[in-house]
């Protein structure tokens, strides 16, 4: 065990160990056990007897140290106490029968987090519940550092959650820099990623990804943001309407005069300015009278 410079957590050192071939020792302990029964079940002496049942008890202890391990498995093995390896590859392995193994699944898991109440950075309370994809990476520390690494995990990504919403607005701010959680889903996954992972280095746990499951405004005032975000988008809609009309009232202005078309004093300018933006920006289909006469000289 080593203590990490900086941090007063002590993490266990993961040591990656082999096992002889399972089928090998099965080939030597087979023989062994038929050679003490036959020697237990002939008649002889006490000596013979004692011989058959010493080797029978050794062998059939001797097996207990064959096991298998299937892909993406592990087996921690503790020896009266203290770490003595991790065995990760698959197959049929024998190991020192004093050895006490605690088997490790190195697959992929999910989990969802429950729906959280956060209040965002603006300060509105948001719900919000995280989907994560999750695996053992370090045996060592996932069995001896931590009581439980599946809540251990729970708990500390509901924390890593709450500590990226309240650092995000909900939605973005107008003219801001800042990512929000609901438009820029990609970079605040990442984040979310990175946030989790520091979270439960310790367990030996990598997180492979996280994603926003759900995303919400409170209900109490859900129909006030909605209210919001309908006027926002309205004010936006009218702002590119504005913009386009007086971009085509200036083309319009511009050919007339270019092509002389007509002459227009100041006020007729006015008027057909009005008229014009009338027509563009009207909802209800207004068909004003446009006048363009010409100048008297």
């Amino acid at each position: 065990m080593n203590q990490k410079s900086g941090s007063s957590v002590i993490g266990t050192d993961e040591q990656i160990i082999s096992g002889t071939n399972g089928w090998l020792m099965l080939m030597v302990l087979l023989p062994a056990i038929l050679f003490a029964v036959f020697l237990v079940a002939t008649p002889g002496g006490p000596v013979k007897l004692i011989a058959g049942t010493a080797l029978l008890t050794v062998a059939l202890f001797c097996c207990k140290g064959l096991f298998t391990l299937e892909p993406n498995q592990a087996a921690v093995m503790v020896f009266f106490g203290s770490y003595a390896g991790t065995v990760n590859a698959s197959g049929f392995f024998w190991v020192n029968p004093f050895y006490n193994r605690t088997r490790v699944s190195l697959r992929i898991n999910n989990w969802n987090t429950p729906v959280l109440k956060v209040n965002d950075e603006r300060g509105s309370p948001i719900e919000i519940a995280a989907v994560i994809a999750w695996r053992v990476q370090d045996t060592a520390r996932a069995v001896f550092d931590v009581e439980s690494t599946l809540n251990y995990l729970q708990i500390q990504s509901e924390s890593a959650v709450r500590q990226v919403a309240s650092s995000h607005a909900y939605d973005a701010a107008e003219g801001g820099q800042r990512k929000s959680l609901r438009t820029d889903l990609d970079a605040i996954a990442a984040l979310l990623r990175d946030s989790i992972q520091q979270h439960v280095e310790v367990a030996g746990i990598v997180i492979e990804e996280a994603k926003i499951a759900h995303l919400a405004y409170a209900p109490e005032i859900a129909n006030a943001m909605l209210r919001r975000q309908q006027a926002e988008a309205v004010v936006q809609a009218r702002q590119k309407l504005v913009d386009g009309a007086v971009g085509m009232v200036e083309v319009a202005l511009k050919n007339l005069e270019d092509k002389k078309i007509v002459t227009l004093t100041p006020d007729q300018r006015a008027v057909l300015v009005t008229n014009m933006m009338t027509v563009l920006l009207s909802e209800s289909g207004a068909q004003p009278v446009i006048q363009m006469a010409q100048s008297t000289q």
